[in-house]
């Protein structure tokens, strides 16, 4: 099978530190192969930071037709010394993770093969930066994926963007979110797909499983695998939102 993607490391650092961010600040760029422009999507990686599985899923939106950036939210210093910092910067809906996120949007839409509308999707850690970083009017459109929410969502998501959404039901560490945050878009008046997937728990859109490999046990007994079945419609609504919102022309075929 030919090659449809193409994929470089960049250097956000300028970016990011003219915002306040990170003092050092990689990214990796995915785009289609052939001719532009493209829609740009910003994807923010797991706690566990960027791995195989998180690259994979760059390449999967760029064969969808899209110009993606993935900043590596743990460049300057690592994972150890970053997880609990920008764990929290997710939560609280500030902190110099934000800054590194704009700094990718702002790569992406300096980039001549971007038509100029772009989105951003996040998984785990990530998608509670999506759900908050979609609301600075900034971004067209943003996918989250078992991301956790603000303390208090009707005043953080207010003026969002559009939000497709997908949990499962089987995720112990998000009872009842994607309940409170579907309430939370209709009141806000917020366009919106949230879904939760019956059979499905956290990181289920992943195509493998993640981490240590001797905790591994403790993180299927805790919901936290892939579900292929589940993992298939929801990559189904999240390419149909962004095809409506981005304006996505496939390039699969």
């Amino acid at each position: 099978m030919p090659d449809t993607t193409t994929a470089t490391t960049v250097d956000l650092t300028e970016l990011s530190a003219a915002r306040g961010g990170s003092r050092r600040l990689t990214g990796h760029l995915t785009r289609p192969v052939g001719a532009g422009p493209w829609p740009g999507v910003v994807v923010v990686h797991e706690a566990l930071g960027i791995n195989d599985v998180m690259h994979r899923q760059a390449e999967r939106l760029a064969r969808a037709g899209c110009l993606v950036v993935m900043p590596d939210l743990f460049t300057d210093g690592g994972t150890v010394r970053c997880l609990v910092p920008t764990f929290r910067a997710a939560l609280s809906g500030h902190g110099r993770a934000f800054h590194d996120i704009e700094a990718a949007r702002t790569h992406l839409a300096q980039d001549p093969d971007c038509t100029g509308r772009i989105g951003i999707i996040g998984f785990c850690m990530g998608g509670s930066f999506a759900l908050l970083a979609g609301n600075d009017g900034e971004f067209d459109a943003a996918s989250v994926n078992y991301g956790r929410l603000p303390k208090e969502p009707d005043r953080a998501l207010a003026g969002s963007c559009p939000v497709v959404a997908s949990y499962g039901a089987r995720d112990r560490t998000l009872p009842g979110t994607a309940r409170k945050l579907e309430a939370s878009l209709d009141r806000l008046g917020v366009v919106h797909d949230v879904k939760e997937y019956p059979e499905a728990g956290h990181s289920f859109l992943n195509d493998a499983e993640i981490g240590p490999r001797a905790l591994r046990p403790l993180m299927r007994v805790a919901g936290i695998r892939p579900h292929p079945e589940s993992a298939v419609d929801a990559w189904r609504r999240i390419d149909g939102f962004f095809a409506t919102h981005l304006k996505v022309e496939d390039q699969k075929g």
